[in-house]
């Protein structure tokens, strides 16, 4: 333990995902042996952050506009939704040059235990798009919406609530991401539910 403003500042890191105590204590130190004017761009950068990046009024994926940069692009598909948890999914999907759709952002997944309820996640949202109302209504009719939740208990949660409430929406394709073995990965090595899936997901040759 430290004393004063370093633990302080410890404390602070370690809170951050993915930063364990032994990396909050490097970035710390670091932090403190830094030039002042890198530490004076970090702040105004951070403040930058918090104060002017917006949500997408439409899908909820991050933009410095009212609309994000997929929202507002004539080029994409707008009668196809790719349903993600959060901002960083956008990217991972993007990064395929597979997809050419739209997107909506929940803003995580159904998670009981952490209090995380239908009602916290943009799903009305979702519903009000689907059913012309919103700030997407000049969009045109949506006739499939993929589900590209995490392949884990909460996502897969989240998409068997998704699939009941959008089954009955007459002439939408709700569809999942297929869950199956990765490439360059050896079959021995898979647990049973990938491989499990990746029997039930065949496909033809």
């Amino acid at each position: 333990m430290f004393e004063g403003p370093v633990q302080d500042l410890i404390d602070e890191l370690g809170r951050l995902p993915g930063v364990g105590p032994k990396s909050a204590q490097r970035i710390a130190f670091h932090l403190l042996a830094a030039d002042p004017a890198d530490i004076n761009r970090l702040q105004e950068v951070l403040q930058t952050v918090k104060q002017g990046v917006a949500f997408c009024d439409v899908c909820g994926n991050v933009a410095s506009d009212t609309r994000c940069r997929y929202c507002s692009d004539a080029r994409r598909d707008p009668t196809l939704v790719c349903v993600v948890e959060e901002p960083k999914d956008v990217l991972a999907v993007e990064r395929t040059r597979e997809f050419k759709g739209r997107y909506h952002v929940l803003g995580g997944a159904l998670d009981p235990l952490a209090g995380i309820g239908p009602d916290t996640l943009r799903i009305r949202e979702l519903l009000a798009r689907l059913g012309g109302t919103g700030p997407a209504a000049d969009e045109t009719e949506i006739s499939e919406v993929i589900i590209a939740t995490d392949p884990n208990t909460e996502g897969e949660a989240t998409a068997t609530y998704l699939v009941r409430l959008l089954r009955d929406f007459p002439g939408l394709s709700v569809t999942r991401l297929a869950s199956g073995l990765p490439m360059g990965g050896d079959l021995e090595f898979a647990d049973e539910m990938t491989l499990g899936r990746a029997l039930a997901g065949r496909r033809a040759l």
